[in-house]
């Protein structure tokens, strides 16, 4: 699972109303490279949580994101930057892990890249 899929999800267990970020618990990371792309970068930047994205990809043991306070519009248009986002939203996969839920700590399982999002009968 890559990081930019991360960054939209959410638990939708009933009752819950702070249901992201999902916290990252990884088992297995694999680094797959992928052709950087800047303009996709730049227009992914908006549409994404940055600060979120910093968080999960230190939790898969990458950290050379700079904080969301340093996020300038200047260093959107660095391409070092840009690579920095593009290595951590495209390349780095959650292959086995669990992904949990902020409220309730319910872990939501990831096989072979695949989070498994299902709920329980009790839980929708």
């Amino acid at each position: 699972m890559r990081l930019i899929t991360h960054n939209m999800l959410v638990s939708n267990i009933k009752g819950v109303t702070n249901g992201y970020p999902l916290k990252i618990e990884a088992d297995q990371v694999e680094t797959r490279e992928s052709e950087f792309d800047a303009e996709f970068i730049t227009s992914m930047l908006p549409k994404i949580e940055y600060g979120v994205l910093v968080e999960a990809a230190a939790a898969l043991g990458f950290t050379d994101l700079p904080p969301a306070h340093d996020l300038t519009e200047e260093l959107k248009a660095d391409e070092s930057f840009l690579a920095k986002v593009h290595h951590a939203l495209l390349d780095l996969h959650l292959v086995d892990g669990r992904l949990v839920c902020p409220e309730t700590n319910r872990p939501f399982q990831v096989k072979d890249g695949i989070p498994n999002m299902l709920l329980h009968e009790d839980e929708v």
